[in-house]
């Protein structure tokens, strides 16, 4: 049975199709990773399954319940959470006011929210960065900080929009570690990538879209032999 379902879902912008027919599953505890060059609609696509955007045509199903039309708060109470590429904490405020944002999404109680956040926060690994304020993180840790922020909801599934993303290479095998360490759980993770020695490590299965398409889904070795992916994606100096 599949926790996620993404059947024929579309999105236009004016002229501009994003998404075009998109359709894949994802099974509770499964690690999926999502590649594709700039502008081949992942960001989009994770918008859609998270009510930013709503499509043209298709539908999105939580455990089989049809959540297409929901706001992105109803999805979140329901278990889905996501990060962003974009990284925009609240710098004024501590990393645990910023985690317990999220937390209150499932409670309103101050104690139980704080609690909560503490308890994303040493998943991460920044407990001892509990009052530091947002604005002083590196790079790295406000990664982490996003990730304390979606976990705080708690997801079933959880969406990481480039989690290696802009950061130097000596934190990426942390990053990587942690991605692995949250999936070990019994979380799912849908997560999009550019480094494909990360999606080569941890995932279990990889969809490619290109112009909005899917025009691969399969394991990671079967996903690098695709001819399509190497044309549009991974070039000539991979196949060699």
């Amino acid at each position: 049975m599949s926790l996620l379902a993404v059947a024929g879902v579309t999105k236009r912008f004016g002229g501009v199709v994003a998404n075009r027919d998109v359709t894949f599953e994802i099974r509770p505890g499964e690690l999926v990773g999502v590649i594709g060059p700039n502008g081949a609609g992942k960001s989009t696509l994770f918008d859609l399954i998270t009510g930013f955007e709503r499509p043209d045509a298709g539908t999105v199903r939580l455990d089989g319940r049809d959540v297409t039309r929901l706001r992105p708060d109803e999805i979140s109470r329901l278990g889905v959470a996501r990060t962003f590429q974009k990284l925009r904490p609240f710098p004024g405020m501590t990393t645990l006011e910023n985690v317990m944002i999220g937390a209150f999404q499932k409670t309103s109680d101050v104690g139980a929210a704080r609690e909560a956040a503490r308890a994303a926060l040493a998943a991460v690994g920044l407990a001892d960065r509990a009052d530091a304020h947002a604005g002083g993180l590196s790079t790295g840790q406000r990664k982490r900080l996003e990730l304390a922020r979606a976990l705080a909801t708690g997801p079933r599934l959880l969406l990481l929009d480039e989690v290696t993303g802009g950061v130097d290479q000596a934190t990426v095998p942390g990053l990587v570690r942690l991605v692995r360490d949250l999936h070990a759980t019994g979380l799912a993770l849908v997560v999009i990538e550019h480094n494909m020695r990360v999606i080569m490590d941890i995932a279990q299965r990889v969809v490619a879209l290109q112009l909005g398409e899917v025009i691969a889904d399969a394991p990671p070795a079967e996903i690098v032999r695709d001819p399509r992916v190497i044309d549009v994606y991974l070039g000539e100096a991979w196949r060699a």
